[in-house]
């Protein structure tokens, strides 16, 4: 897989995902109507597509792994910065995907540009190898969400 290639399956991603803003998640009061669907990131890594799509109603970073991986118990996906857990979904009209909540609910955000900046960050935290620093791997499902906006992998990381 290659870079182009990754970008190919967000832009992907984001279509089928914009289709269900515009039809099961239309005036959900969970949908933030300040933002849009986008794929934001999508790079290769060794034979998967890796990038985060941000939706009205969440931020998932998404895997898609080369063989496809079949639904069921979470998956542990080793990046630079460590490993994060996935949960693997079957994604009608698509196929396999690995997803891991960054956030859900959207409110937080005023505006897509804030949502694309903390995904943005998030990319580069999650393949920033500096952030191992001889420091062990996170638990599973130790990963803080606000702590890895910011450059750390966990709460506790936070506090030191």
């Amino acid at each position: 897989m290659d870079d182009d290639a990754a970008r190919t399956i967000g832009e992907t991603l984001a279509g089928i995902y914009a289709g269900v803003h515009a039809g099961p998640m239309r005036d959900v009061p969970i949908c933030n109507d300040a933002l849009d669907v986008e794929a934001i990131g999508f790079r290769a890594f060794g034979e998967t597509a890796v990038g985060i799509v941000v939706t009205p109603w969440f931020m998932n970073l998404i895997v898609v792994p080369e063989p496809p991986i079949a639904a069921g118990a979470s998956v542990r996906v080793a990046l630079p910065a460590g490993d994060v857990d996935c949960v693997p979904a079957e994604l009608d009209g698509f196929g396999a995907i690995l997803a891991c909540s960054l956030f859900s609910p959207m409110f937080e955000f005023s505006d897509m540009s804030a949502a694309r900046e903390a995904a943005r960050e998030a990319m580069k935290a999650l393949f920033d190898p500096e952030l191992l620093d001889e420091k062990p791997a996170p638990k599973p499902g130790a990963l803080d969400r606000r702590a890895l906006l910011r450059g750390r992998l966990s709460a506790d990381e936070a506090t030191s």
